[in-house]
């Protein structure tokens, strides 16, 4: 078996044999992607979180049917606020329906 962990250097550059890319290439690459999910945590944590979810949003969160939504609204299963022909939902009012539904005991070892 070759020796693939040997060291050459070429210019200012240390290579592995039958190596394509540098170790610093790989070092500038790893800095590079730190520095772009740093960005993009940054950003997420800097919007705004949404007060109000949509019906589509709600069946799309919960997987469940438009009829499924029209009856928790009709027997007041979960709270809503009508504007302009739009239901809108609260997420806290979401989470206590699902805090409420949750069944058995959380068993850590």
């Amino acid at each position: 078996m070759s020796k693939v962990h040997e060291l050459q250097t070429v210019g200012n550059k240390q290579l592995l044999l039958h190596q394509l890319v540098t170790l610093e290439d790989l070092r500038d690459f790893k800095t590079e992607l730190l520095v772009s999910f740093k960005r993009l945590l940054d950003a997420a944590a800097n919007q705004p979180v949404k007060k109000w979810l949509k019906s589509y949003e709600v069946e799309e969160f919960l997987g469940i049917s438009s009829n499924t939504l029209l009856t928790w609204r009709n027997n007041g299963t979960l709270p809503y606020s009508p504007l302009g022909g739009i239901y809108y939902y609260d997420p806290g009012d979401i989470e206590k329906l699902l805090q409420s539904k949750k069944h058995g005991n959380l068993k850590i070892k």
